[in-house]
């Protein structure tokens, strides 16, 4: 008798255990058409990503091809920005799923698991899977690799290693980012008890599957001079030599505000907590892995892919220690705590204000460091706000000087960064419109197999030859069509000129341009 009831009880449990899997699958689907307001737009980057699905290749200047087969699953379902947001969160949502295996195989109950969906849609990773960028596969990668690995730990099965290993070479597909995480863990599996990994032939198998999974891309930067070098050194030039380290480390703590608890509770079990005696590997890796970004000066949200297993880790513990009834309503509490907090901070964290609301709470946005952007100066919207406005309106202003060109094979459309091309391409009602840019990866994609007589160039707000003093010569009519008027645009001041008449030597010092930046990449 108690074995029948022993089994309907885990019968009961399992049933309960999907159901509220399935009811957070479902909440993290539908946020992203809660938190982002109407107003804004895509953001610039995911332009870049949607327009590599019409060039597939192996790689790309900017990222690995992981992105643009999203792209191209994307663009198959219709393209719309319900699908984009979609997509996106279907990403997070997968994160989600394994970090509740992950508290299963820390013996995590149901409030323990439950928890942890929780403290992943209520924090900052919950917020870089709202955007279409390589960043929310980034941390499902990182998650699935800790996932098969904790997995072969606790069960010795060697497939678990082989699952890990194309868990790596996929996220590496993915992004480089993953590297950091392999940085970290070696040395951690050397210190610690699992040191007995490298004993397993097993292992060494894994990494060349990996390796072979990663081959391809590595041979497409062998054949293109490594364009990753090119784009990391610019990054570091332009971004990453304004980042201070001690900002890096306080943003790890800020980004966790509403569950540090959590993830000091994570990473304090990992550390003392006997059940968890086996994985002190992975607060050791977390440690190396955090130092090195630190070092490097790494962008604040490159670690964020580190934290999926140390909330984990943390929710299995509460979920351990908090077992009498008497403690019921801590339990309550570590569960309302994330989701209050989350709350009152989601104004700040996602795009769900409107800019005018935004701008009249300027002082709220300014104490919390919100309106500092790479530059380095306070704007009135968090960059990335601004990056997800005034995109419509270029692409009609591009649309309007597109119209007045009689022959349309004969037409180069310039625009002056990725976002801007990007944005014309997707939101142009004329959609083989190819506006190209000598930046990033639209570098490769100009068309110039036929002599160019008109181009339409889109000059950003910082054009130094507004009266295109430098063009006039070499074509017949200059005319502006007009600029981005949206004051809460990054791109505001954007212009469209429509050039008609080219001379025979646009097309030839057009193309020379290309192959110089080519060079320089």
């Amino acid at each position: 008798m108690r074995a029948a009831n022993s089994f309907i009880g885990r019968n009961d449990y399992s049933k309960a255990s999907s159901a509220l899997l399935l009811f957070f699958i479902a909440l993290k689907l539908v946020l992203p058409f809660l938190l982002v307001n109407p107003i804004y737009e895509l953001h610039r980057d995911e332009f870049l990503h949607l327009d590599q699905a019409k060039h597939l290749a192996w790689g790309f200047q900017s990222v690995p091809p992981v992105t643009s087969i999203f792209a191209l699953l994307i663009t198959f379902l219709g393209k719309s920005e319900a699908v984009i947001r979609l997509v996106s969160a279907a990403i997070g949502a997968a994160t989600i799923v394994f970090t509740w295996k992950i508290v299963e195989e820390f013996k995590g109950n149901l409030y323990a698991k439950s928890l942890s969906a929780i403290a992943l849609i209520c924090s900052t990773i919950g917020r870089l899977d709202l955007l279409f960028q390589p960043n929310a596969f980034d941390i499902l990668s990182w998650t699935a690799l800790y996932f098969f690995l904790i997995k072969y730990i606790n069960t010795k099965k060697i497939g678990f290693l082989y699952a890990a290993a194309i868990a790596f070479g996929i996220g590496f597909l993915n992004k480089y980012n993953i590297l950091f995480l392999a940085a970290g863990l070696a040395p951690a599996f050397i210190i610690s008890q699992q040191r007995t990994i490298f004993k397993n032939k097993h292992f060494y198998l894994a990494v060349l599957v990996a390796l072979i999974i990663m081959l391809p891309n590595l041979l497409w930067q062998y054949n293109h001079n490594f364009p990753v070098v090119g784009h990391m050194k610019e990054l570091a030039k332009t971004q990453l030599d304004k980042i201070n380290r001690i900002d890096f480390l306080k943003d790890q703590m800020l980004y966790y505000i509403n569950i540090i608890f959590i993830v000091v509770a994570g990473l304090l079990s990992l550390m003392f907590y006997k059940p968890f005696q086996n994985f002190r590997w992975i607060v050791i890796g977390f440690a190396f892995s955090l130092f090195l970004f630190t070092y490097f000066r790494a962008k604040s949200y490159y670690a964020v892919g580190l934290y999926p297993v140390i909330i984990a880790a943390g929710c299995a513990y509460f979920g351990g220690v908090l077992q009498k009834s008497s403690q019921r309503y801590i339990k309550v509490s570590t569960l309302v705590i994330p989701i209050i907090l989350f709350l009152l901070i989601l104004r700040v964290s996602y795009p769900f204000l409107s800019p005018k609301r935004i701008v009249q709470k300027h002082k709220i946005f300014s104490e919390v460091g919100a309106l500092r952007w790479e530059d380095g100066l306070q704007h009135d919207l968090p960059q990335d706000f601004a990056d997800m406005l005034g995109w419509k309106e270029l692409a009609h202003l591009t649309d309007i000087a597109y119209a007045k060109v009689k022959d349309k094979s004969s037409l180069l459309v310039r625009a002056d960064n990725y976002g801007e091309a990007g944005a014309i391409n997707y939101y142009s009602r004329f959609k083989n419109i190819n506006a190209v840019t000598y930046n990033a990866d639209y570098l490769n994609w100009f068309k110039m197999d036929k002599p160019i007589k008109d181009v339409i160039l889109i000059f950003g707000p910082y054009d130094e030859d507004s009266q295109r003093k430098g063009e006039r010569p070499f074509f017949r009519k200059i005319n502006k069509i007009g600029e981005v008027t949206n004051p809460y645009a990054r791109e505001k001041g954007a212009s469209v000129f429509l050039l008609e008449g080219a001379s025979k030597d646009v097309t030839t010092i057009i193309k020379a341009e290309i192959k110089e930046r080519q060079h320089d990449h």
